[in-house]
């Protein structure tokens, strides 16, 4: 597993290519680091850890105190936003936004992502990394390569059987699917530590152990605190909104957006910035999102960090507006009301040609500057 996959200096699949120095990106990237924005930020990573620690902890040490009780549910929903918090942080120290050594930032992946929230943090790592290389790209982009959603026509056109009709009403299902979300990302970090992709094979010991402690942790705390029937509903309420949580933070960032064909070839600053979609909000919605509000800034410079993401706006804006890029950004209504149309023209037959990138492609009702 290579963190430094997302790295803004790296080639290919490793981050964007090396650009010359008269680039457009170039010229942006000078423009970034020269306001000290790609400066760790320890001060404020020290604080956001210890907060979310301290919450953490908080949660299970009331789970604790109440015993056998209803109230447990409202519990259930805390840790839910917790877990959460608690991923956002693994998810920077993919990216390694928190320290300047991939050591450090892969131990604290593996802690906040294994042992607090139960996720493999490599086989996260390996399938983001391809994300941040191709977004939105058919057949590179892991996150739009089909399953339970159907993200393009084509796809939905391949369906067999009852994968037609769950295509079909696929628009107005996704928010309760994601009620599976927390499931499906436990599995999947089951499944990579048992096939030899995704994970570093000599990280999986690790990993294995980090799963296994967390599990016991967790079920054990809930069947020995509860009654097993208010176990299964707090296990269920948990993960159920956990998973939620996970994907309407994540849904707005590219789902809806223009979708490049297998073979299109674009640069990667247009790549990054076209196929992403900003969420406009203070910083309540910074918080809410993890910073995943600032997804344009994040795709350009993933190892930004998270704090700097608001600073780096204004440069970023100001690049796609003095090259004529459309810079997307909405209201997080809007961007779930572009996701859920996207959704439901990918998964009917009879919907409009899906989206191809262009330099002046725009998405419906959009806010962007052009």
């Amino acid at each position: 597993m290579a963190v430094d996959a997302v790295r803004p200096d790296a080639h290919s699949r490793r981050g964007p290519p090396a650009a010359g120095r008269g680039s457009a990106y170039a010229a942006l990237s000078r423009q970034v680091k020269q306001a000290g924005l790609l400066d760790r930020r320890p001060g404020y990573y020290a604080l956001k850890i210890t907060a979310n620690l301290v919450l953490f902890a908080a949660g299970w040490i009331v789970f604790a105190f109440l015993g056998r009780s209803w109230w447990q549910l409202l519990v259930a929903v805390f840790l839910a936003v917790m877990f959460t918090q608690v991923a956002f942080v693994g998810h920077d120290a993919g990216h390694r936004q928190i320290f300047g050594s991939k050591r450090a930032n892969d131990l604290l992946g593996r802690l906040h992502g294994g042992l607090l929230v139960g996720l493999s943090y490599g086989w996260w790592v390996d399938k983001h990394n391809r994300h941040h290389a191709h977004p939105n790209h058919e057949g590179h982009d892991p996150d739009i390569a089909g399953g339970a959603i159907a993200f393009t026509q084509a796809q939905a056109r391949a369906r067999r059987g009852l994968g037609v009709l769950l295509a079909k009403w696929q628009a107005y299902l996704f928010f309760p699917m994601l009620l599976l979300e927390g499931l499906n990302l436990h599995v999947a970090s089951v499944r990579a530590l048992l096939d030899r992709t995704g994970t570093s094979p000599k990280a999986k010991p690790t990993e294995a152990i980090l799963l296994l402690t967390h599990a016991a942790g967790y079920l054990g705390a809930l069947f020995l605190v509860l009654s097993p029937f208010q176990a299964v509903c707090f296990l269920l309420v948990q993960q159920g909104l956990f998973g939620v949580y996970m994907g309407c933070s994540f849904a707005p960032n590219h789902k809806g957006m223009p979708i490049l064909g297998e073979e299109e070839k674009v640069d990667y600053l247009r790549r990054q910035v076209l196929t992403s979609r900003n969420v406009r909000g203070g910083r309540f919605t910074d918080f809410v999102l993890g910073g995943l509000n600032y997804q344009i800034e994040h795709h350009l410079f993933p190892s930004m960090p998270r704090p700097s993401l608001r600073r780096a706006q204004a440069l970023v804006r100001a690049c796609c507006e003095q090259h004529g890029i459309t810079y997307t950004e909405t209201s997080l209504a809007r961007s779930y009301a572009q996701v859920l149309r996207h959704l439901h023209a990918a998964g009917n037959a009879t919907a409009s040609k899906r989206s191809r990138l262009a330099a002046d492609s725009r998405p419906a009702d959009d806010a962007g500057t052009a």
